[in-house]
């Protein structure tokens, strides 16, 4: 039999009906604590009364009228962006993957209106992940990503994670950009220290040098600020962002200063979704709830009690794990048993966790979970490694 969904996705045997705040319920009845959050993305938990209303507001009222008008909400939501950030202007987009091409074509864009269109490469690095497009793939460099699917994007230049002697010689007269995600995702649970984000904007002011933010899984108080690289201090020329910034609604952005998105005038980027009425308003309520006073202090108290709670788990199983990574509460626990065996365990625990790579669980939880829920979080990770343990 021809399967009716394309079979690209390896998929875990649940079907999950009903989430509530950072549980999902599954057909069954079984309730299963949450960590992965659809992968960074539903920030709020499940079915946030705020994030419903607003798309319920929303929806009553104009779903969508395409780019060709003025979306109120839309422009709501970029004055929220840029008022909290240091950006200048904003570009909407349904994902994370459409915001790498823009990021992508902004850079090129930029040094093309200055007279200098050979200035088109793009240094990035391995472990990244930057969506599945054709400038994704190519911007990952990853065999396992882009095998198969014929001639790549060119001018991508890809250097090993943490080597800075290789970054500073990379750089040529054609250099445009560096793409870099402040905490790898994908790549598992890899922050870039603060020194070395200084050094990157240092850098890139020197060689005069776009940079290029990947906030998409790292960002909307992900790590305790609102966007990462903000612990370091510097801010990039261009960012891209989704996952959280939806809450669950699939929204996704470019955020750039005046100066970066110069080259993006009149008719040279469009989207028919981008910046929909029923997305923007959902962001501005994530936006809203997240900048709330003492939101993300909450945060980084409760990412401060997860990680002490886990690194008690690694020194109880140093069988099973090896060490706890990661920002916030986008945390990473590098195993010594494939990674794969901690996540089936965990579903008989009913816990969910995200794999990534370099042999590590991702931990992604709703950034309201509750410190009762943390505890539970634990002790179901116990149990999963005292099975596998005793395996």
């Amino acid at each position: 039999m021809i399967p009716t969904l394309l079979p690209t996705y390896s998929r875990a045997p649940f079907s999950f009906v009903k989430g509530e705040g950072s549980w999902l319920i599954e057909a069954d009845g079984r309730r299963f604590l949450d960590l992965g959050a659809g992968i960074a993305v539903n920030a709020l938990g499940h079915a946030h009364p705020a994030l419903v209303q607003a798309l319920c507001d929303q929806a009553g009222a104009l779903w969508h009228t395409s780019n060709l008008y003025q979306i109120p909400k839309q422009q709501e939501l970029a004055d929220k962006l840029t008022a909290h950030t240091f950006a200048d202007t904003v570009f909407f987009t349904n994902s994370g993957t459409e915001a790498c091409e823009l990021a992508v074509k902004m850079a090129r864009k930029y040094w093309y209106d200055k007279g200098q269109p050979d200035k088109t490469d793009i240094i990035t690095f391995s472990g990244s992940f930057h969506g599945r497009s054709s400038a994704g793939i190519a911007a990952a460099g990853s065999e396992k990503m882009t095998k198969g699917f014929g001639p790549l994007l060119p001018g991508f230049v890809h250097l090993e994670f943490g080597d800075h002697d290789a970054l500073t010689a990379a750089i040529t007269e054609n250099t445009a950009a560096i793409l870099i995600e402040p905490v790898q995702g994908e790549g598992g649970i890899r922050p870039v220290p603060d020194q070395c984000l200084k050094g990157l904007r240092d850098l890139c002011d020197e060689y005069d040098i776009l940079l290029i933010f990947d906030e998409v899984q790292c960002g909307v108080a992900r790590t305790g600020k609102l966007f990462a690289h903000e612990w370091s201090g510097i801010t990039p020329d261009i960012m891209m962002v989704a996952k959280g910034i939806g809450g669950g609604f699939p929204i996704g952005a470019v955020l750039a200063t005046e100066d970066a998105a110069s080259g993006m005038t009149l008719g040279t980027h469009g989207s028919t979704y981008g910046g929909n009425p029923l997305g923007c308003a959902v962001g501005c309520a994530v936006l809203d709830h997240v900048t709330a006073p003492g939101f993300m202090e909450d945060v980084n108290r409760k990412a401060g009690l997860m990680r002490q709670k886990l690194e008690g788990l690694v020194a109880t199983h140093p069988d099973v794990f090896e060490a706890v990574r990661g920002s916030g509460l986008m945390l990473g626990v590098k195993c010594k048993l494939p990674n794969g065996d901690l996540v089936q365990a965990g579903y008989e625990q009913l816990i969910l966790t995200v794999p990534a790579a370099d042999n590590v669980i991702r931990l992604l939880p709703s950034l309201t979970i509750e410190d009762s829920e943390i505890a539970q979080a634990i002790d179901r990770l116990d149990a999963a490694a005292a099975a596998l343990a005793v395996a």
